[in-house]
C-alpha cells in the first residue's frame, strides 16, 4: 500500500492508519498474543510506544522492573537489544526508564531515565552494545525524545524552571543551536 501511515496503540492492539487516501482503513496488526516477556502484545503494561521505519519500540513493565522492548513488524519477531537489560539494572532499580526512541536503522535508541526527581537522557548503541548518558549534567525535566531517522541528532522536550522548550542535540552530548528565525 501506498501513502503515509500512522501507528496507534489502543485497547492493546496496534493500529496502521492509512493516511494515503479516502479508500484505506486502520487495520490491525495481528500480533500473537503471549505471557511471554518477549511479546508484545502480553498482559503487561506497555507504554510510550514509536514507530521508526520498520520497527516499533516501547517501554513495559515486567518482571517488577520497567525495561525497554522493540519488535520489528516486518519481520514479526522481537529486535534484539543486546546488553541494554544490563545497563539498565546498572542505572539502579529505582531508575525508571521511559519515551523509548528508535533511528530508522534501528542502530541508535534514546530514553529517558527518571531517578530521585532528576531525568537524563541516554543513548544505546544495538551494534557496540553501550549505553551512555547523553545529559547527564543537564538541570531540568527531560521528556518525550525523538532520534532523527539517520540517528544523528535528538530533540527532546525540556523544562527548565517551568519553562518548556525543544532541545536538540547531536549523538556526542553537545547542544545544537535552533535557528532563531527559520525560513
Amino acid at each position: 500500500m501506498k501513502g503515509l501511515w500512522r501507528w496507534v496503540w489502543g485497547s492493546g492492539m496496534i493500529w496502521a492508519v492509512g493516511l494515503a487516501g479516502c479508500g484505506d482503513r486502520p487495520r490491525v496488526l495481528n500480533l500473537p498474543f503471549s505471557d511471554s516477556p518477549l511479546s508484545v502484545n502480553s498482559p503487561y503494561t506497555e507504554a510510550d510506544p514509536q514507530v521508526s521505519g520498520r520497527y516499533l519500540v516501547y517501554s513495559s513493565d515486567r518482571q517488577g522492573r520497567t525495561e525497554i522492548y522493540a519488535y520489528d513488524l516486518l519481520e514479526q519477531r522481537p529486535l534484539p537489544l543486546p546488553g541494554l537489560s544490563a545497563s539498565l539494572n546498572g542505572l539502579g532499580a529505582e531508575t525508571l526508564v521511559q519515551h523509548p526512541s528508535l533511528s530508522e536503522d534501528g542502530r541508535y535508541l534514546v530514553f529517558v531515565g527518571f531517578r530521585e526527581g532528576r531525568s537524563t537522557l541516554y543513548l544505546y548503541d544495538r551494534q557496540g552494545q553501550r549505553t551512555r548518558p547523553l545529559t547527564p549534567a543537564l538541570q531540568g525535566l527531560i521528556q518525550d525524545p525523538v532520534i532523527s531517522a539517520n540517528g544523528q541528532r535528538v530533540a527532546f522536550s525540556l523544562a527548565v524552571n517551568g519553562q518548556w522548550d525543544i532541545a536538540v542535540y547531536d549523538l556526542t552530548g553537545r547542544p545544537l543551536p535552533l535557528p532563531t528565525n527559520p525560513r
